[in-house]
């Protein structure tokens, strides 16, 4: 894929155009294009932040944090790969964010509180529990094999296809599937037995 010419910035942008072509006219610097962008991606990208992040107001602090992202980088979407495959990197980054932003505060939290009697749906919840337990496995396995990380995000919780994977990461597809393999082992033990 390529960059989209700066002569696209003299035509006017329509509602029409492609999420492609509105991304690489933002990329080109033209402020309408990404104004349209941002409204034609936000509930696709607030829907994936709910896959992250099962409480809906994290999800919607993610999707903004992750909108105000995509407007402040946009100039550096080269074109080189999708669009949204560029887009769910900055997804996935921000929302792992949050959830260190929300494990912290707790941990603060919990230091200072001691007995609430509003209970937090983020813990009772057996859906967020779940999705909880694998925020926190994949930094566990970030610590221990940061390169497994990528290939887990982007198929298992991104869903993405293993050919956009192989074009993000720069690696042949075997090394995707082995790296995916190796995550996807390493995860279900710490799932299953969290010690």
């Amino acid at each position: 894929m390529h960059r989209a010419p700066t002569d696209l910035r003299r035509t006017p942008v329509t509602s029409d155009q492609g999420t492609e072509e509105l991304a690489a006219r933002a990329a080109a610097g033209d402020s309408a294009a990404l104004d349209l962008l941002l409204g034609r991606i936000r509930p696709e990208v607030l829907r994936r932040c709910g896959r992250f992040l099962v409480h809906r107001e994290d999800a919607e602090e993610a999707a903004q944090d992750v909108l105000f992202q995509v407007a402040r980088k946009i100039g550096t979407f080269e074109g080189r790969s999708r669009f949204h495959t560029w887009l769910y990197t900055v997804v996935a980054n921000c929302c792992r964010q949050k959830y260190r932003a929300l494990k912290r505060r707790r941990g603060e939290q919990s230091l200072s509180v001691t007995d609430t009697d509003t209970p937090d749906p983020r813990r009772t919840s057996v859906i967020a529990g779940t999705r909880i337990d694998l925020l926190e496995a994949l930094e566990r396995l970030e610590s221990v094999s940061p390169e497994l990380v990528a290939p887990l995000v982007y198929r298992d919780i991104c869903q993405m296809e293993y050919r956009e994977i192989e074009e993000q990461l720069g690696v042949p597809m075997g090394t995707v599937k082995s790296r995916l393999h190796n995550a996807r082992r390493q995860v279900r033990g710490w799932l299953v037995d969290p010690g």
